[in-house]
């Protein structure tokens, strides 16, 4: 079997590779990167590492010639029409190469109502796949918990969570456990179906104040709840131009569209994902 991996060098793509080397012979991975050097390490380990380019499709079809199965992470761009275009170019390069398997990484705010900037990317992805002939799973993520890390000290000195979340809740998965998640199924032909839709949550999604109260529990500080103004937001967080995005991301939170929880996890892996205290507990541990 042929496993190919895009966006290896990425936080969560480098976990997946790791989840894979623990499944199947690292000669049987392959990696698609945008920056050669940053691959390296992974060359060394005796993957193929070849240079992509999402916007120039034939970089791509060599790359992904007699995949079995292609793993599939969206670059970081912050608005759908450049996903979109992306992920074009990659569903051309899928069907002349002629992939097997395209297993597509998702996320929870989909929804046709959800105004986050990049809800019309990952909404259009699945109806698009639908309308094709290609092999396809997708699995949708709920958010990261792995930032709320590096976040904790500045929440700790605000003395207060400040998403603009109202009463509604956040559901989160660890970026280990999504890669997790992702090579158990990219190499377990049972899972590994046409038209199949996985959600990765952890077993429960908070509120602000109970958000606020792991946080506390973990840092041994109080930490309460006191919401700014989207706007506030976007301009508090808009280092990196992302202010937007992130804001219209809690925006779609606000009206309950990221709190779903699922049991998709526990059906892939036969167990609970970590939940968000023992989680943060554990990554706090190491530093």
């Amino acid at each position: 079997m042929k496993y190919t991996i895009t966006g290896a060098t990425g936080h969560l793509g480098r976990q997946i590779v790791q989840a894979m080397q623990r499944r199947v012979a690292s000669t049987d991975i392959q990696l698609g990167v945008h920056t050669l050097s940053k691959a390296a390490d992974l060359q060394a380990q005796g993957m193929a590492v070849a240079a992509i380019d999402y916007q120039q499709p034939q970089t791509l079809v060599p790359v992904l010639q007699g995949s079995d199965v292609f793993i599939y992470i969206p670059s970081k761009s912050h608005d759908s029409f450049s996903r979109v275009q992306e992920f074009e170019n990659v569903l051309t390069a899928v069907e002349q190469a002629d992939v097997r398997h395209l297993l597509v990484m998702g996320f929870i705010a989909d929804q046709v109502n959800n105004p986050f900037a990049l809800s019309a990317f990952y909404g259009y992805v699945p109806r698009r796949l639908a309308a094709t002939n290609i092999n396809y799973t997708i699995i949708r993520n709920a958010l990261y918990a792995d930032p709320l890390v590096p976040y904790l000290p500045e929440l700790v000195e605000r003395q207060n969570v400040i998403y603009p979340m109202g009463d509604q809740a956040l559901s989160f998965i660890s970026q280990a456990d999504s890669a997790e998640a992702f090579a158990q199924v990219a190499t377990t032909p049972s899972l590994l179906k046409r038209g199949a839709r996985y959600t990765l949550t952890q077993p429960q999604a908070y509120t602000m104040p109970e958000l606020a109260a792991v946080l506390s529990a973990v840092s041994g500080t109080q930490i309460g709840y006191q919401p700014v103004s989207s706007a506030q937001f976007a301009a508090l967080y808009d280092q990196h131009h992302e202010g937007h995005m992130l804001a219209s991301m809690y925006a779609g939170g606000a009206l309950g569209l990221l709190s779903p929880v699922s049991a998709d996890f526990e059906r892939i892996m036969g167990r609970p994902a970590q939940a968000l205290p023992a989680f943060l507990k554990a990554e706090l541990a190491k530093q």
